[in-house]
């Protein structure tokens, strides 16, 4: 515990933004990593809980009261080796990640919480601007091969795990760049690439081989925006590699199957994010998805709605109005009944802040234009009553829409990449594998491994980059008999 009275003394500080007028401008992040006397006061804060129950709140469970102490002493090299014996890319998470280790923080119960994504930011940053981040490739090769396929963070911690444990690595992906939805899924303003790109270096470094523009299975789903130009059959990578992992991320959006729907200007939020990226990227795209002047109108009141709503913004949109069906959430969540675990409760994003109409308790029950093209919403309020939605009588309502962006949540990763491997699914669609015990995250098809949102379902950065790790040594056990990997 750095200080003492350190949570008594200091408040709660986290990055500060660039001004919305200037961010709003481009596609550059906008946030400013804490400095180091900041990052030490805000590492001050840590009361060094007995029972550090930001540990149990963070997916990874990074050890943070621990490297919140080296921050505080300024030992940042050790404090580096600490987040990274947990965490394989903490410059993703100490950006894109909605942080469940400060909801779950001791100080949360009547206070502010430590700033506890703000420090694992810094302490990265400083990792590379020090040059203390480079590759570590194995000492000794097992001679065994392990395909991953999908490179998004579960795949890549997967992979870079593996790697290290001396196995041949070689990741497939079906876009032509690697990065998965972390490349094409996440606004550049919110992860620039370039520091995905600098970790993919890292990896080669260790003896990665990375495949782009390669399907594994059948046909690619036809919603997806970045075509593979190559299929890998399921049998073939059966036969080339002694293991398989599958990492794919989901990416078929819920639909809103509702008249009108099949107008023009209605859009899946994975059909218009994925274009900025590659414009950002340099590439050309034929007739790119753009808002400019336009009323937009997000269905979904989630992260991708958020992106839609700030790549909206950034695009020059007229107005922007987004939809949740559910309930307005409290502004301050009841944190006796709540704490530790994750609160429901108002979540306002940088991009709400730069500019849109937020509404909740809305269904869209059509939509209407002419020569088919989108140009109004009609909806109505609904009513919740014991976990119940009911339409309010007469309280239909219509709204102006040239561009409807549906971020209404996934459903289910790839089917076909499963089915190729004749994976069995459970209830959700998803690979059926379990957690724990022997064979987990081992598929019922021999060789065949599941992680990441092709096993779970939608969820956070921070929960592939796990279930990448226990996959890792879970695959690691299946060909060595043991493993040295971390849990």
């Amino acid at each position: 515990m750095g200080k003492i009275t350190g949570f008594l003394e200091f408040e709660r500080q986290k990055e500060a933004y660039l001004p919305v007028p200037q961010r709003v401008k481009n596609n550059k992040e906008f946030v400013l990593t804490l400095e180091n006397d900041k990052a030490k006061t805000q590492a001050a804060r840590c009361m060094n809980c007995g029972t550090p129950f930001c540990m149990t709140g963070c997916p990874v469970n990074n050890i943070i009261p621990d490297w919140n102490d080296l921050v505080y002493t300024q030992d940042y090299r050790t404090a580096l080796d600490t987040l990274h014996s947990t965490n394989n890319f903490p410059e993703f998470t100490g950006r894109v990640c909605p942080a469940p280790c400060e909801a779950a923080c001791t100080l949360n119960v009547n206070n502010d919480p430590v700033g506890i994504k703000s420090i694992e930011l810094f302490i990265v940053e400083k990792g590379w601007e020090n040059g203390w981040i480079q590759p570590q490739p194995a000492a000794t090769k097992t001679g065994k091969s392990v395909a991953v396929v999908g490179s998004g963070p579960a795949g890549l911690a997967a992979a870079q795990q593996l790697s290290r444990a001396g196995h041949s690595v070689t990741v497939f992906e079906k876009n032509d760049r690697i990065g998965g939805l972390l490349r094409y899924g996440i606004p550049g303003f919110k992860l620039d690439k370039g520091f995905v790109d600098r970790r993919l270096e890292q990896m080669k470094g260790e003896g990665v081989t990375f495949r782009t523009g390669v399907f594994v299975g059948k046909e690619p789903l036809k919603e997806i925006t970045n075509w593979a130009k190559e299929t890998r059959s399921a049998e073939q990578l059966l036969k080339d590699f002694d293991a398989v992992l599958l990492t794919g991320g989901s990416e078929q959006g819920r639909d809103l199957p509702v008249p009108g729907r099949e107008l023009k200007g209605i859009h899946f939020a994975m059909e218009f994010l994925p274009q900025q990226n590659k414009i950002d990227a340099g590439d050309k795209v034929k007739d790119q998805l753009r808002a400019d002047g336009k009323h937009v109108v997000v269905i979904g009141g989630g992260d991708t709605g958020s992106d839609c709503v700030g790549t909206s913004r950034r695009h020059g949109a007229e107005t922007i109005t987004q939809f949740e069906l559910l309930p307005q959430p409290p502004e301050q969540e009841n944190k006796p009944l709540v704490w530790p675990y994750w609160p429901i409760k108002l979540r306002t994003s940088s991009s709400h802040e730069e500019g849109c109409e937020r509404d909740w308790s809305v269904a869209t029950k059509r939509f209407e234009g002419r020569n088919g093209k989108v140009e109004k919403l009609v909806g109505a309020r609904l009513e919740w009553k014991d976990g119940k939605m009911s339409e309010v009588p007469n309280s239909e309502f219509e709204l102006k829409a040239d561009l409807v962006l549906l971020a209404m949540g996934f459903v289910a990763p790839a089917a076909q990449v499963l089915g190729a491997f004749g994976v069995e699914k459970d209830a959700r669609g998803n690979a059926k594998a379990t957690t724990d015990g022997e064979g987990c995250y081992k598929t019922n098809v021999d060789k065949v491994f599941a992680a990441g949102d092709m096993r779970r379902g939608q969820s956070l950065v921070v929960w592939a980059i796990r279930e990448g790790r226990q996959a890792a040594r879970a695959v690691d056990e299946f060909l060595m008999g043991a493993s040295d990997l971390p849990r």
